[in-house]
């Protein structure tokens, strides 16, 4: 069966068509930007084949999704004959609530809790909406599958998820710890107990998530007891542009002393705040560790910060868990900063966790084993794949709902 891996923000659609009954072979892929505005972009890269790209205007989804099934079929640079050959569509869903804890086919009640969650997810749900509702519309005997972002963290119990605010708050308004990336976190954390010969509903494991948008998930024994992003993809690690955690009387206090409102506090957290924030300007890591050797101080700062805040949560991780066997590192910065990893892991050897400098720079962007081999806790560079796990819940569904 071909599984067709939908992605879709509110400007952009990701997407890979993987044939799952050819050792889940990746048959094309490719992006569609800027969409709404005046110009936009299409990327396609099929296997064995030449790169596409045009400039276009694509006013919404629906036309963007068109151009999509169009490159898929296309005599040149397409993979399938016909769009029959699809068998299911997987959709990439950040927020699930509490509706789903697990992937779900996606009918009429289900686009309603979707819709419903969009209040508290309004820069990814209202994407993944106009996708679903798209291709229900397009492939309407094609079964349309959601993967949320969300659903892993739904084993976490109470103590883990609750805030110290009103319980009315989450009784009424539903608000509480979700975390995201749950995705990534799901597909690693097995991953990386394999790559050890063991089994990850044995073992307790910290996956560290690391990039522009940046989450640590504890699992144990299979299951996520707690994770650092919150009811919005804002709280936890310092990101990108994201701030992180933060005293909330310090946007209280900002917000009254320049006459902030919601927007403007809004931007500020989410899109000034963060690694670009501290450096003045720089998000990509590459960049900070530039600047840093160059002498920034800003820069070192943001260096610093950032590997600091990672160990704070490693060792609250191990405490709540009462121990770890794996940590493994993964994202863009975790899977490839080798310098990153060596300063988060620094003087960690008193909890059995004891880096190898020349396995770490060796497996950087690579899958491979980067602690000594004395270590007592295994540390492991894991590339994460998260179409992979949306078009492995979209075919086990799929298979099973025809059944």
């Amino acid at each position: 069966m071909k599984i067709l891996v939908l992605n879709c923000g509110s400007s952009s659609i990701k997407y890979q068509l993987i044939d799952m009954e050819n050792n889940a072979e990746v048959m094309a892929k490719g992006l569609v930007e800027r969409i709404g505005l005046d110009m936009g972009e299409f990327t396609h890269r099929a296997k064995d084949k030449e790169k596409y790209y045009l400039q276009t205007p694509v006013p919404n989804h629906e036309e963007g999704i068109n151009r999509i099934l169009q490159m898929l079929t296309d005599k040149t640079y397409g993979v399938i004959t016909d769009i029959s050959e699809i068998g299911a569509c997987g959709h990439r869903v950040a927020h699930g609530g509490e509706y789903f804890s697990q992937s779900a086919v996606i009918g009429d009640q289900e686009l309603e809790w979707i819709e419903q969650l969009c209040a508290i997810a309004p820069l990814h749900n209202p994407g993944s909406l106009m996708g679903l509702r798209v291709m229900k519309r397009l492939l309407p005997k094609v079964k349309q599958v959601g993967v949320f972002d969300t659903s892993f963290h739904q084993t976490m119990q109470p103590h883990a998820y609750l805030y110290a605010i009103p319980y009315e708050y989450y009784t009424n308004m539903k608000i509480r710890r979700y975390g995201f990336h749950g995705t990534s976190h799901k597909y690693v954390a097995p991953k990386a107990a394999n790559m050890l010969g063991e089994d990850w509903t044995q073992k307790k494991i910290i996956v560290c998530h690391l990039g522009n948008g940046a989450s640590i998930c504890a699992v144990d024994c299979g299951k996520s007891v707690d994770t650092s992003m919150g009811f919005t993809p804002v709280e936890g690690l310092i990101m990108g542009t994201r701030s992180g955690d933060l005293d909330l009387g310090v946007l209280m206090y900002i917000a009254e002393k320049e006459n902030l409102n919601y927007k403007s506090m809004s931007d500020l957290v989410n899109k000034k705040s963060g690694l670009q924030g501290i450096s003045g300007g720089k998000s990509d890591m590459r960049d900070i560790r530039a600047g840093k050797d160059a002498g920034d101080e800003r820069c070192r700062y943001a260096f610093d910060m950032f590997a600091y805040r990672v160990k704070k949560y490693i060792g609250a991780y191990i405490a709540a868990m009462n121990g770890v066997d794996i940590i493994a590192m993964t994202g863009g910065i975790g899977e490839n900063a080798w310098f990153m990893r060596e300063a988060i892991f620094e003087n960690m050897d008193f909890l059995g966790v004891e880096l190898d400098p020349v396995a770490n720079e060796r497996f950087a962007g690579e899958d491979g084993i980067i602690s000594k081999q004395g270590s007592k806790v295994k540390v492991l560079s894991v590339t994460t794949n998260e179409e992979l796990v949306i078009a492995q819940d979209t075919y086990n569904l799929a298979v099973s709902d025809a059944k």
